[in-house]
């Protein structure tokens, strides 16, 4: 196997462990993983295979979630589908920018979303919220605009978006965190595949090593979704965690951002 092919399959892995852990994160690691370890060479293919790669992982993922009852459906499926609209158009300005400046600004919303998190914590929430007919004025137009302003987020920067929407689907909602990422999957599908479609058109997706990026993260999804069940009571931990991998990356991702633009 070439070194590439097996530096994608381990970076899978990352990427597929994350997200069966705590559903998001998984995305955001994959453009630095493919850029800085797999070597990919532009920011802009690095972000069209991540995309795909990803959105194939997190199906794998939610599969597990969702036969262990931690995704809200009707919640989720309204934000997911709020949130392509929002997908597709910033995938369209992000393909216009240019590619390292995208890098930076990319890690800085890393970072702020990793501060939020780690303040916000994973500590209550109401496990019983559900959307209908009764709790729609109040659950619908947060979902709706909380649902579009991350697509357009996870569109732009082409990422699965699911280190935003575990927040954005806590703010709309006030469920746990432990729902929340599981409902978080069906968007990072939906957003994923949008933003790889509107890439694909362009060309900025290498497929072979997105077979091997999606091989590693059939096998790290595993091994995450199994600690994420053994690790379901423990909210604070998972959120603490999830913050402190994001702010991690977001400054190495900054760092090495800011050097190539000077």
């Amino acid at each position: 196997m070439p070194l590439q092919d097996l530096l994608a399959t381990g970076s899978g892995i990352v990427v597929g462990f994350v997200l069966g852990l705590i559903g998001g994160g998984g995305s955001v690691l994959a453009v630095p993983l493919l850029v800085y370890v797999v070597g990919v060479s532009s920011p802009h293919v690095a972000i069209g295979t991540s995309a795909v790669a990803v959105s194939a992982s997190a199906l794998f993922n939610l599969v597990g979630h969702a036969r262990a009852g931690r995704v809200k459906w009707p919640c989720a499926l309204v934000f997911a589908a709020a949130g392509v609209i929002g997908a597709v158009i910033g995938s369209t300005f992000g393909k216009q920018f240019d590619g390292e400046k995208l890098l930076v600004l990319f890690g800085a919303l890393m970072i702020v979303i990793a501060g939020f998190m780690f303040w916000k914590g994973g500590d209550g929430g109401d496990i019983g919220v559900r959307l209908t007919r009764k709790t729609a004025p109040q659950l619908m137009p947060l979902l709706l605009a909380y649902g579009t302003g991350v697509g357009a987020l996870s569109g732009f920067f082409g990422i699965g978006g699911g280190f935003l929407v575990v927040p954005g689907i806590m703010a709309a909602t006030d469920m746990p965190l432990i729902f929340a990422v599981g409902s978080s999957l069906v968007s990072v599908f939906a957003f994923g595949l949008a933003t790889a479609g509107n890439y694909a058109l362009s060309g900025f997706i290498d497929w072979t090593l997105v077979a091997f990026f999606i091989g590693g993260g059939v096998l790290g999804g595993a091994v995450g979704r199994a600690l994420s069940e053994r690790f379901a009571g423990e909210k604070q931990t998972l959120a603490r965690v999830f913050a402190a991998i994001v702010a991690v990356v977001g400054f190495y991702v900054v760092w090495r951002g800011v050097a190539a633009v000077t």
